[in-house]
């Protein structure tokens, strides 16, 4: 049995996956497995796989698209090493991030997890430390001692300061709570994460950057943002904290993103599905919800160049 195993979840990535894939096999940490889980990719993946001759690989290809929490399960279906850690195709590990982490795990049972700061790399992987320092500081994680974390669910919850692509699980941890949530495609990390929190779990904060996180083009657009709110009301309508502190968070962050899915779906031409989100989250911000209400009356061909100026004037 492999000490560890890292999941690599793939969908027609063919030009990144092999820096992922190099960013294991280079770990200073060489006791692992690495599953590579396919989703039905369409390019010419399954011909990058059929190079690999490491007898550690294992490549997991679905005939047909089964959804991305479904394409992770499968892989984590499949793992069979004490400690486990998924992250994204486009994504890098450093070459201690195995070492590191799995050392603070075997020190004693009673930690589950154990998350690390990362970098921010660009589409040719050069690291770009403004937009780290940038990213450590948005996510709280500046500020986040090195240690475990006492108040884990604010952290994971408030601050999500926990990165699942940064993170090495104890997979027995991971296999009391069911994994990923199955069909959920967005937003499916941070519920893992609270998840975790609310069970009682222990995190352990490392703080080095040891993973790198890659921004890209094709990260963005209105077709990406739209089914990633869609899930994220999906995931924030799933709970109902104890907590008034983070009750009112929740519900904060319910209208807000029930206010943006709205615009997106205005600016699309999903007109009343787009005002009664609208509305629903118009306490967020009045004047935006009248804003979008007022837009939403021309003609659908006028509002993409109408949402992008005001985008426009608000950068």
């Amino acid at each position: 049995m492999p000490r560890i195993t890292v999941c690599i979840p793939t969908f027609n990535r063919v030009h990144l996956l092999p820096y992922a894939i190099d960013s294991v096999l280079n770990q200073s940490e060489q006791d692992f497995e690495l599953i590579i889980c396919d989703d039905g990719s369409s390019d010419r993946t399954p011909e990058l796989m059929s190079q690999y001759t490491d007898d550690r690989i294992k490549y997991i290809r679905h005939q047909q698209n089964i959804g991305k929490s479904n394409n992770m399960r499968s892989g984590f279906d499949a793992a069979s090493g004490e400690y486990f850690i998924k992250f994204d195709d486009d994504d890098r590990l450093t070459p201690d991030f195995l070492v590191s982490t799995a050392a603070i795990l075997a020190e004693g049972s009673s930690i589950d997890f154990v998350g690390t700061d990362h970098w921010i790399i660009d589409i040719n992987n050069v690291r770009d430390e403004a937009k780290t320092q940038e990213n450590t500081h948005r996510w709280g994680r500046n500020n986040l001692p090195a240690g475990v974390v006492n108040n884990l669910l604010e952290v994971v919850f408030i601050q999500q300061s926990f990165q699942v692509g940064a993170t090495l699980f104890r997979r027995k941890t991971l296999q009391e709570l069911g994994y990923m949530q199955p069909n959920l495609q967005n937003c499916e990390d941070n519920d893992l994460f609270v998840r975790l929190a609310l069970s009682g779990k222990k995190g352990y904060y490392l703080p080095k950057l040891l993973m790198e996180y890659r921004y890209h083009a094709e990260q963005q657009g209105i077709n990406r943002a739209i089914p990633y709110l869609f899930d994220k009301i999906r995931y924030l309508e799933s709970y109902k904290f104890e907590s008034e502190k983070l009750e009112k968070v929740r519900k904060n962050r319910l209208t807000e993103t029930q206010l943006l899915l709205g615009l997106r779906l205005i600016e699309k031409g999903e007109t009343q599905k787009g005002r009664e989100l609208v509305l629903a989250g118009k306490s967020f911000s009045t004047p935006k919800a009248w804003t979008g209400l007022g837009l939403s009356l021309l003609p659908v061909g006028l509002r993409g160049k109408a949402f992008n100026a005001l985008r426009q004037v608000r950068g």
